[in-house]
Formats: structure tokens, sequence, C-alpha cells
């Protein structure tokens, strides 16, 4: 997801160091005018009730002008609050100023503090502020591109893929260990043989290793999260699909969205198919499938790219590209150039429907009367 940037403010608003310094001043004009209101009450003898009354409306009046001073506050510090938030406060706090020091029958110096948020800034001040405002996002720039070692565009990547993560991991059905056979395949040396899915010890040595399990391995290939490349003494090699490895790093970066057991992913798949008018034999068939990946999150999905990984290779930034929508069966490979389906030529003229007989017309006309056709409107036939 995007990161929070405070919005510009707009042009000849007051800036927010100047909108947190009028907000405090008026609320503190506003509470100095309720003291004076509170001790005008303890001074009198007489009229009390009404000193009374000026009191309360100017210590209300203090309360709001503080309660606006502190939201200012609090909006400075947000960065997703844009500056005109922090004028709105400003201006409401010098409102309340004014209306207590009115209530508290004393001169009323917080109109003056209008003046400052309404005057229009000179050509000097804005460039200074837009000097700053470029000075304080740069450092949050490289604050930022330390912390994480991305630029902006591949930290709004990287959110943007754990969003996908979120909504689209726990609709793959997997569990942990459906996890580890990808990640297996991930490394090349995944391969199939004699009825066996093993991970091979080294790279091109297609005999031995560990077992993987078979009915996770066979789940993933029928899914077509993984393909098999043939090789001529029968092995078949096990990679992720394009599919699969957009399904493997979303995975990874939200792993809370997996089951523990094949037993607690299996229910949940059931509990997602259950209809009540189908058979439940069909049911468990449909149970024991791992749905594919939803094509949203396949296409939106992007690796981030660091930046030392583009100063090492500033040539292979190459994005993710999205599956083909129909792939290969799996294990047979790509088709042939000569075997590919040829689209039709798009015909130059638009074929005309079939004329009406002449015959037929004049029967279904017969007895009816003409209607006249103007030279510039078309025939209605």
């Amino acid at each position: 997801m995007p990161e929070p940037v405070r919005a510009a403010a707009p042009f000849g608003d007051p800036s927010p160091q100047t909108c947190l310094q009028v907000a405090g001043e008026a609320a503190l004009l506003a509470v100095i005018a309720a003291d004076d209101a509170m001790a005008a009450v303890c001074r009198s003898r007489s009229g009390a009730a009404q000193l009374e009354a000026a009191m309360h409306a100017a210590h209300r009046e203090a309360v709001e002008a503080a309660r606006h001073a502190d939201r200012a506050e609090q909006y400075a510090d947000d960065p997703e609050m844009p500056a005109s938030a922090l004028a709105y406060c400003a201006r409401q706090a010098v409102h309340h100023a004014v209306l207590a020091q009115a209530a508290a029958g004393v001169e009323i110096t917080a109109a003056g503090l209008r003046a400052e948020l309404d005057r229009v800034l000179t050509p000097a001040e804005l460039a200074e502020r837009e000097s700053a405002r470029r000075q304080e996002e740069a450092q949050r720039e490289a604050e930022q591109q330390a912390a994480t070692g991305m630029d902006r565009q591949n930290r709004e990547q990287a959110a943007s893929n754990r969003f996908l993560a979120e909504h689209h991991v726990a609709e793959l059905g997997w569990s942990t260990g459906h996890l580890r056979v990808m990640e297996a395949a991930a490394t090349g040396r995944l391969y199939w043989r004699g009825g066996r899915a093993r991970l091979a010890a080294r790279h091109g040595e297609w005999t031995g290793g560990r077992r993987i399990s078979q009915e996770r391995t066979q789940a993933l290939l029928t899914a077509k999260f993984l393909t098999a490349a043939q090789r001529s003494d029968g092995t078949r090699v096990l990679t992720p699909s394009p599919m699969g490895h957009a399904a493997l790093e979303l995975a990874r970066l939200h792993q809370d969205g997996l089951h523990s057991t094949d037993q607690a992913a299996y229910e949940a798949r059931f509990a997602r198919v259950r209809r009540r008018h189908k058979r439940r034999d069909d049911q468990k068939a449909a149970a024991r499938r791992l749905p594919p990946l939803d094509p949203s999150a396949q296409k939106l999905y992007r690796k981030p790219v660091t930046i030392a990984e583009q100063q090492a290779h500033p040539d292979q930034q190459t994005p993710l590209e999205p599956a083909p929508a129909n792939p290969p069966e799996t294990g047979t490979g790509s088709l042939p150039a000569g075997a590919l389906p040829q689209l039709a030529p798009t015909p130059t003229t638009t074929p005309r429907a079939p004329a009406r007989s002449p015959h037929k017309l004049r029967r279904a006309l017969r007895g009816a009367r003409p209607i006249p056709v103007s030279p510039l409107q078309p025939t209605l036939w």
C-alpha cells in the first residue's frame, strides 16, 4: 500500500508550524480569559449570578479552544492528515478564544491571531517552505531506504504483496507441507522418478536424495502449481510454474493463512466446496483438488527489488509475467511452432444478409398500402 505522506498545503495557506503556534496562543488567551472571569466572581459582592454565567461561558469556550489546540498537535504527528486539517483546528481555536474573551468581558486580543492565519505569504516564504518540504521528504525517504533497503516504488509493491497474501493465501487450501514442497521445487532439485518425488542432493544428479510427499507433490502438479520437464531417462524435473511462483511468494508472506496439517487443509477445502445438491463422493473429490490462485493476485503480484539488487543487476529488472490463460498439460512441454492455432483473416467487407425472395415479399404485402420512401430515408427492409 502507498506510504502515508502529508498532502501539501494549498497556495497561501499557513504552514503547520504557524498553525500550531497560533492554536497554542489562542488556547492560552482563552484560559487566561476564563481565569479572569473566575477572579471577577471571587471579587464581586453583588451581581454574582451574572458573573457566574459569564465565568461558565468563558470556561466552556476555553475548553473548546484547548481541545482544538490539542487536536492540532495530534494532526501534526499524523502524516496522513492534510495540512488543511491543521489550519482548520487553528482557526477554530482562535474562534473559541475570541468567544471566551467576549464572555469574560476582557479585551479581545485573540482576533489579531486571524491575521497571522490569513496572511498572504511572500514569494520568498513560499520558496523557503517548498525547500523545507523537499528536504523533509528527502530525509524521510533516506530513512525509509535505510530501514527497508528499497525505494518508494518497491516498498509500495511489497505492501501490496502483503495485502494480496492476507486475502488470497487462505483460499489456496495449503498446509505447511505444501509450502515445503514448493520451496523444494524452487531450488530446482525436485524431480519425479519411478512414481516417487525426491529432492536431489545436488543440482543435475537425478538419483537418490530425500523423499518428498508424493500426495502433496501430485496435488500441486495436478493443480499446475508445478511444471514437469521430461528428460530422456524418464525423469521429470519439477519447478514452480508462474502461478506457483506467485503462490509460493504470497504463502511465505502470510504463513498464518496456511493449515498446520493436511487433514485441516482438506477439511477447509471441503467446507468451501460443500453443496447440498452435490453427491458426497463428488464433494470429496473436489476437496482433494487444490484450487488455483486467483488470477487477479497472480496479475498484481510483483517481486520487489532492493536497491542493492538494482545496483548489482541493472539489466535484470524484469517484472514477473503472468501465467498464460491456458497452460499446456503437465509433462507435455511447449507446443511446436507448427501446432500453434492460426487466426482467421479479418474480413475486409461486412457480409450482407440474404435478401428476401421477391415472390414472398409480394405475397406478404398483397392487399397492403404501399409505404412511401423518401430519397433520404433508408428502406425499412
